[in-house]
């Protein structure tokens, strides 16, 4: 059985006496011109070691997502190859035209995507301009690289997996090493790829993570270049996400914080605010965990950290509660998170407001302030409703920790009864009061 797909052609005009005048008259797409999972018609046939042609983009995602097997016969594929089919593709563009009149578009005629072999002959080429100091040649090469890539997803993952990232990463490191100034274009193009490029591999990730190359890219992250900075946070991010051991290298570098800030106190993008967050975060949970956060303290992070707080999204705000959480660990940086007016209306209106992530954050900071012998922390996060949202915590479940930290503030706050009356009134529960 053969299903009809079909467009209606609308009348161009009243009056008219033509052929096609009938608004309501179908066309149907040939059965062999669809792709057998998308019913849709085929922009880009290939044929299976099965016969079977399919649409590239259906099948990939067919056998991206594990299957082995021919999705029409069933059969156990010999091979994942993808043979273009010309015949069909040129009888589908045929049609296209034949049925231009019913506002159908001529599919165009697909890029033939590249291969392991071609990623590995470009790298390869990288490679040896590379080690003739052959910064034309290096360049014109990752510009290739980068229009192929953007031809179409397929090819920037055969680009990504066939070992691209550890060539641009020893590209990287030995130009910088000859002269990052005089090279400053190239190093932008390469700094630029490798934001798509990760994971590097072991070899990879030791080039870029070098002191060589992370005092160039802290140049690119220091400088006027807008693209240059978002491209080195994060790559940074990157980096210093699979290799904690980086921060000691990283806070050698002089600037280092204070480019960090930067991007947070004059955002570039969101991806690059988010970015800078969690270099940031990750520095501050390093072994000099305390003197790099009292760094950042210093220099004035918690107002911006607090101002991304009021209007960020969900994942913007559960890394600026990270390290709000790590900065209240230290007794300056509580002193300076409880100072600003925003923290208490903040965090109490984050509670159970984006995700269980930002919620554990909260409690944890709320028990960091509170727990400190600061009255004041205590009665103002009661006062802007803080008792009843913990209460809300306990009813619908969290962690041990969290549910450990919870009882304690609620416990504290049961001491400053007269003052709370109301609220756990309103809330339905009775604490009574522990003695002295």
């Amino acid at each position: 059985m053969s299903m009809i797909f079909s467009w209606r052609r609308r009348r161009a005009g009243r009056g008219r006496a033509r052929k096609d005048e009938f608004p309501d008259m179908e066309l149907s797409i040939p059965t062999h011109f669809r792709c057998p999972i998308s019913l849709d018609l085929m922009k880009d046939p290939v044929t299976l070691s099965t016969g079977i042609t399919y649409d590239r983009e259906s099948i990939e995602k067919w056998i991206d997502a594990g299957n082995i097997t021919c999705p029409v016969t069933n059969q156990v594929l010999r091979s994942f190859d993808q043979i273009p089919n010309h015949a069909i593709r040129k009888m589908i563009q045929d049609w296209c035209v034949e049925n231009k009149s019913y506002g159908i578009e001529r599919i165009p005629t697909p890029r033939i995507p590249i291969t392991p072999y071609d990623v590995s002959e470009i790298c390869s080429r990288i490679e040896a301009a590379t080690q003739h100091r052959d910064a034309k040649k290096c360049l014109d090469l990752l510009r290739k690289m980068k229009n192929l890539a953007k031809e179409s997803e397929r090819n920037k993952r055969c680009i990504v997996q066939n070992g691209a990232g550890c060539s641009l990463a020893a590209c990287f490191e030995l130009f910088a090493s000859f002269s990052a100034e005089e090279y400053t274009d190239l190093l932008k193009e390469i700094l630029s790829a490798l934001t798509w490029t990760f994971p590097l591999g072991e070899k990879g990730k030791s080039k870029l993570g070098s002191a060589i190359s992370l005092r160039c890219i802290s140049l690119f992250l220091k400088g006027d270049h807008l693209s240059s900075r978002k491209h080195a946070v994060l790559v940074l991010k990157e980096l210093i996400s699979e290799d904690q051991d980086l921060v000691n290298r990283l806070m050698e570098i002089e600037g280092i914080v204070e480019a960090l800030f930067q991007i947070v106190k004059v955002p570039i993008c969101p991806t690059a605010t988010k970015a800078s967050l969690v270099v940031i975060y990750h520095m501050t949970i390093s072994e000099n965990g305390e003197i790099i956060t009292l760094k950042f303290v210093d220099i004035g992070l918690i107002p911006y950290i607090l101002e991304i707080l009021v209007d960020g999204d969900k994942s913007i705000c559960e890394k600026a509660l990270g390290i709000l959480d790590i900065i209240s660990s230290w007794d300056r940086g509580r002193e300076g998170v409880y100072e600003n007016a925003l923290t208490m209306p903040l965090l109490v209106k984050k509670i159970l407001r984006v995700s269980d992530t930002a919620t554990r954050f909260v409690v944890s900071i709320l028990w960091k302030l509170c727990m400190g012998e600061n009255e004041n922390a205590v009665v103002e996060a009661m006062k802007l409703g803080a008792f009843e949202k913990l209460l809300v915590v306990l009813q619908v479940g969290c962690g041990e920790r969290t549910k450990s930290k919870v009882t304690e503030l609620l416990k504290l706050m049961n001491l400053y009864k007269d003052e709370l009356d109301c609220f756990a009134s309103s809330a339905g529960f009775k604490f009574v009061k522990r003695p002295n």
